[in-house]
């Protein structure tokens, strides 16, 4: 991980004199909710959180799930998750669906016009149903004793992240279900055996997404950027309660 990470970057900081749009993510938005003062640090001053290590099984689960559902949305037909679940759709043939999916170079965007923020995200999929509304579907993959659902507190951040893909196809005139699916692909580990194969359990957990809290969001962050102020750390920021702690102790340790 060391190898790739940059602790102070110089590309791709937001300067508040440029007239050229800003790139912000989903998931940045997401940080500056959690905590603006990591938020800033990242797109303002270049000092970005340190990466995670990535979650290679969630991928594979990720990548073998599209690759159902792209069976289906090259024939037309339903999914038999779909059927199981009586949802009234089908995954949706579009042209554009590989370049939604991209999260790093692509995705579904559209420009703020009030901020000249360029705000992006990466579908995993997109269902349609029969009145032609167009269904954000999220993929999660855990394993946990019990049924899997949404009701944690730090699960926020899945529906927010829904919340705004419905909201970006929103504004590029698409017309989209409040109803958001998750398919939660729960890891088995009742089986007497390992037998070199991990089973899932899957289920499919509908959402009734708010998109409301966006805009003024959007208009927060960019008061946040445009700021010469580094702003307060959020509330449960462990990042922040982290470099507080070191730096009290170094200063009582010079």
């Amino acid at each position: 991980m060391s190898k790739y990470y940059n602790p102070k970057r110089a590309r791709n900081l937001f300067d508040p004199n440029s007239k050229t749009p800003f790139r912000l993510s989903r998931s940045k938005i997401d940080l500056f909710l959690n905590c603006p003062r990591c938020f800033y640090l990242d797109r303002r001053l270049g000092v970005g959180q340190p990466p995670g290590y990535p979650f290679s099984l969630n991928s594979a689960v990720d990548k073998l799930l599209k690759k159902e559902f792209d069976s289906h949305r090259a024939q037309g037909t339903a999914h038999p998750l779909m059927k199981s679940y009586n949802i009234d759709a089908v995954p949706l043939d579009h042209k554009l669906m590989n370049d939604w999916r991209d999260a790093l170079s692509g995705g579904i965007t559209y420009l703020h016009p009030k901020t000249n923020l360029f705000i992006t995200g990466g579908v995993d999929d997109v269902w349609v149903n029969t009145k032609g509304e167009f269904i954000i579907v999220d993929y999660k993959a855990t394993s946990k004793d019990g049924d899997v659902n949404l009701d944690a507190d730090w699960q926020i951040g899945y529906k927010r992240q829904v919340e705004i893909y419905q909201w970006l196809f929103r504004r590029n005139n698409f017309n989209v279900s409040s109803t958001a699916y998750f398919v939660y692909c729960n890891g088995n580990t009742d089986a007497e055996a390992f037998d070199s194969k991990l089973e899932f359990d899957i289920s499919v957990l509908a959402y009734e997404g708010n998109d409301n809290w966006i805009e003024n969001v959007i208009l927060d962050l960019h008061k946040c950027l445009v700021s010469s102020t580094i702003p307060e750390t959020g509330e449960d920021c462990d990042f922040c309660k982290y470099r507080e702690a070191a730096q009290e102790i170094e200063m009582t340790n010079v």
